[in-house]
């Protein structure tokens, strides 16, 4: 061995003890140099240096006394004793890699795999601690001890889902899982059993808040501390909302070399001999043209080219063809990847029944309180269901814990709108229960217009499907969130920011659903129109994909004497208009007879329960309750709320009798979706007429 190759060896040895030895936090370095030396054999070094070395200084005195090999063999030793077995394990592998080399290269550390080792190194920090529904604020928690598992299916195609999520959501909460092809999470590029494909790219569909992000997160994490997935040589994750912010032309490994600067030492060709996974996460959150159909084919990865041209060639296999890819997106933004390029689609379903349950529970140590909420929920179908969502079981514990623990003065919330409106009163009381009283009356002027300029915001991207927003947006909205953060609670609870790629901020809402809620607040307040509510009913039935539902359901709800009453706990002294909701129930009843789509009549019964008419279900109800019901008994509009009743209810029927309820080919389409919700319908009819 030559000197130069020599003096490269114990560059890399010493880079190799600097970095395990920067993993420690600084109480862990104290403990470790405590530990020292670790047996009789070996000099203890000098107390007063050593404590007051900083860690370049700290390795240098270990090599200088115990070898290069010998300090990384104590370092092993000390980090099994005090427990850090996953820096142990890490650290055990490399060694033997080093021993594997032979005897004339035992100190040699291949830089691959001192590159590869930073790389981890780097994402464990990065993914192992997790913050519950905001980013900046709040406890810091490792993801290892709160993560559950989610119940993640199998099939289906990349095609877009022409239902509002929150539909579709009641429709998966009612389908029995044991029918269901389940997967793990770590599991999703291992073929199924007798299928010798390979999987190349998996879409990952799952609505606003249903765990794509954290079920990315834990992969990453598990790969980085060796527990699953070795055989994957390098994970790049590349969320879209950071690639929104490239601009110009890149190869593909400059690009790489953008997000990993670890890279910069491997060769653009070395990429072609390891097992490489992209993760490309929130595809409804990409703000690049993906235009696969009109994009030349370009196959080498050291060309520049636009992201649209290098992502399209990426996913179409054109460049680098044996690297792996896992797409997330929500269900609405799929078809932007055609279905040729995509080889298995799994769906994340967020938490069964029973684990919304043990998130309350989890939650709170008092088990009283937890019951009490569990209880609450389960009682509205409604709020049961959106809890299938964690960030909205985040929501419902927030509210209904300081409710329950403060008054019993019978307003705890029973719609989706009441639950929204409390969960930003209690924000914005946040900051204003902090600073000086005599300031509450500008405290609650200003959070008024900071929630009115969010709402714009919202309002104005929804129907655009914008989620992630940037400086741009904020300017062009007139908001200034520096400013804001100081004084309303809503900034940093509901309006929440992030660091992209260099530190590049970006923002989003911490739930689609909050981002609708806020688009209805907005309209409400700003809307004076008589008609408002029933050309909003209107505008929400001619939506194709239902991207207006919930916020119909929002606008509806804030119309009514108990919303208004809190609308002012909100807001302080504010004018609001006088919509009567009453004339608005009649005129949905009116549209409800109509010939409307399943999922459009279902909403609107979501509708009239936030407008707290139930006189249709009621009436449907007290038929079922009499066991006298037949086809005769029921007008049209019943037909429905048999259908939303028999939706909605907590028992799954194992057979339903058609012949009891049918008496037209129109009465069978209305009862579809019970139908598809059973596991037996007799008589067995085609589905496909309708």
């Amino acid at each position: 061995m030559d000197h130069h190759s020599h003096g490269e060896t114990q560059t890399s040895l010493t880079d190799l003890l600097l970095d395990y030895l920067k993993d420690l936090s600084d109480e862990e370095l104290k403990e470790f140099k405590l530990r020292l030396p670790v047996n009789k054999e070996l000099k203890p070094l000098p107390k007063g240096q050593m404590k007051t070395s900083g860690r370049t200084d700290f390795a240098e005195m270990m090599m200088n006394s115990y070898s290069k090999a010998g300090a990384l063999k104590v370092t092993l030793e000390i980090l099994k004793k005090m427990n850090l077995n996953d820096l142990a394990q890490r650290l055990k592998e490399d060694l033997q890699k080093c021993n594997q080399a032979g005897s004339e290269q035992s100190d040699m550390l291949d830089t691959s795999q001192l590159m590869l080792h930073k790389i981890k190194c780097s994402l464990k920090k990065k993914f192992e601690c997790v913050y519950e529904g905001i980013a900046k604020e709040g406890q810091r928690i490792l993801l290892s001890e709160i993560y559950t598992e989610l119940y993640i299916t199998e099939g289906g195609t990349g095609a877009v889902n022409d239902e509002h999520e929150v539909r579709q959501i009641e429709t998966a909460s009612k389908k029995r899982q044991t029918e269901d092809n389940t997967v793990k999470c770590n599991d999703i590029f291992k073929a199924l059993c007798g299928c010798e494909t390979p999987i190349r790219t998996v879409l990952t569909k799952g609505v606003a808040g249903i765990g794509k992000t954290v079920s990315v997160q834990k992969f990453i994490l598990d790969w980085a501390e060796g527990k699953a997935n070795q055989d994957v040589n390098f994970i790049f994750a590349l969320p879209f909302r950071d690639l929104n912010l490239i601009k110009g032309e890149y190869s593909l490994i400059e690009l790489l070399h953008r997000f990993v600067p670890e890279l910069k030492s491997l060769e653009s060709t070395e990429l072609f001999g390891y097992k490489v996974l992209f993760i490309f996460d929130g595809l409804d959150e990409c703000r690049i043209p993906l235009n696969f159909r009109n994009n030349e084919s370009w196959f080498d990865v050291t060309t520049k080219m636009s992201l649209d041209l290098l992502l399209t060639n990426l996913i179409k296999g054109n460049l680098l063809q044996s690297a792996l890819l896992w797409i997330t997106s929500r269900p609405a933004a799929t078809n932007q990847i055609p279905p040729e390029y995509i080889h298995r689609v799994t769906e994340i379903r967020g938490f069964s029944d029973t684990q919304k349950e043990e998130y309350f529970r989890r939650r709170f140590r008092d088990e009283s309180l937890a019951s009490r909420i569990i209880t609450h929920v389960k009682s509205s179908r409604s709020l049961f269901i959106m809890c299938h969502i964690p960030v909205f079981c985040w929501i419902s514990a927030i509210v209904l814990k300081r409710l329950f623990s403060e008054t019993d003065r019978g307003e705890i919330p029973r719609t989706l709108t009441e639950m929204y409106t409390h969960f930003l009163i209690f924000q914005t009381s946040l900051k204003n229960d902090k600073y000086m009283k005599t300031h509450e009356t500008k405290l609650k002027e200003y959070s008024k217009q900071f929630l009115l300029k969010l709402g714009k915001l919202a309002f104005d991207n929804l129907e655009k499907g914008n989620l992630i927003f940037y400086e741009q947006d904020l300017t062009e909205n007139d908001i200034d969130v520096t400013e804001a953060s100081v004084y309303s609670g809503v900034c940093t609870k509901v309006f929440k920011e992030e660091y992209g790629l260099y530190q590049e901020k970006v923002y989003c809402f911490v739930h689609l659903s909050i981002q609708e809620y806020l688009a209805a607040l907005y309209v409400f307040l700003s809307n004076s129109s008589a008609d408002l509510l029933e050309t909003a009913v209107d505008q929400a039935l001619e939506s194709k994909n239902g991207h207006l539902d919930l916020y119909l359901r929002f606008l509806l709800g804030l119309s009514t004497d108990s919303s208004k009453t809190l609308l002012q706990r909100l807001l302080g002294p504010t004018r609001i208009s006088s919509h009567t909701s009453k004339e608005t129930a009649q005129y949905i009843k009116e549209k409800i007879k109509e010939n409307l789509s399943l999922e459009r009549t279902i909403n609107l019964f979501h509708c009239l329960n936030e407008l707290g008419d139930n006189s249709l279900v009621e009436e449907v109800q007290r038929y079922l309750n009499s066991g006298n019901i037949s086809a005769d008994d029921l007008s049209p509009a019943q037909y429905s709320a048999l259908a939303f009743v028999m939706l909605m209810s907590d028992e799954e029927l194992d057979v339903f009798d058609l012949k009891k309820y049918i008496r037209s080919d129109e009465q069978h389409c209305r009862l579809l979706p019970v139908v598809k919700n059973s596991r037996t319908a007799l008589p067995r009819m085609p589905l496909a007429e309708c």
